[in-house]
């Protein structure tokens, strides 16, 4: 994006690049959906496709990350402090790098979800991208709070949000335990490489919802400093 783009979205709202840059973070993570439904049926020419998708739209977000972090007005006054955007920018863009983690680990080792896991594990990978989608959708709420000057009804359905974002990271954390344990029970007979492997893919999935949370948790700063 040219300078004069950036600065020109800068001048109608601050908060702008920074609901574009959620909108393909959540893009780049709903991308592991059709990605896994492909390495389950182990369709591996069509997994590459998506997990290309997956990285290049994650070069998209570090794109827009570096251009809003160069052009962020610093002396000009704004609604919300400079060093809050720049904090929720960064968690946010944690949320694509994980994805992108996720599939290039797959991907590389042409890592298959054992099929005891493999309902449990979409499941799990469906509540945790809900975390990236609710956080995209409390960010997109920010332009309404700063017109109602951070009062009234946007304030409750942020913070409503907020909880519901809570929520959704506690059940991903309920499935992350059941699904180590489950895949505990059958380890002996995976690869023992592969599965030192699943265990991390578990923990990462379940980093999409934890870091989602704390685009959450940066907010509830932000909207606790007004």
């Amino acid at each position: 994006m040219a300078r004069n783009s950036i600065l020109g979205i800068f001048a109608k709202s601050p908060i702008k690049p920074l609901e574009k840059h959620i909108r393909i973070v959540y893009k780049c993570c709903n991308q592991l959906v059709p990605f896994f439904a492909a390495v389950t049926e182990e369709d591996w020419s069509s997994a590459g496709k998506i997990r290309t998708k997956i990285s290049k739209l994650e070069r998209d977000a570090d794109d827009l990350k570096r251009e809003i972090r160069l052009e962020l007005p610093g002396g000009l006054f704004m609604p919300i402090e400079r060093a809050d955007l720049l904090e929720l920018l960064t968690q946010q863009d944690k949320i694509a790098n994980r994805a992108k983690d996720i599939a290039g680990r797959i991907f590389g080792r042409k890592l298959t979800i054992p099929t005891e896991l493999q309902a449990p594990f979409l499941a799990y990978l469906a509540r945790s991208i809900d975390a990236a989608e609710k956080a995209a959708d409390a960010i997109n709420e920010l332009d309404g709070l700063l017109e109602t000057g951070f009062r009234g009804r946007e304030v409750e359905l942020i913070n409503k949000m907020i909880g519901q974002l809570d929520d959704i990271e506690d059940d991903t954390d309920d499935m992350q335990v059941k699904l180590r344990k489950d895949l505990l029970t059958i380890e002996k007979d995976l690869n023992c490489v592969d599965v030192m492997f699943l265990y991390q893919i578990i923990d990462w999935v379940g980093d999409l919802a934890d870091l989602a949370e704390r685009v959450g948790a940066r907010l509830e700063i932000l909207l606790a400093r007004k």
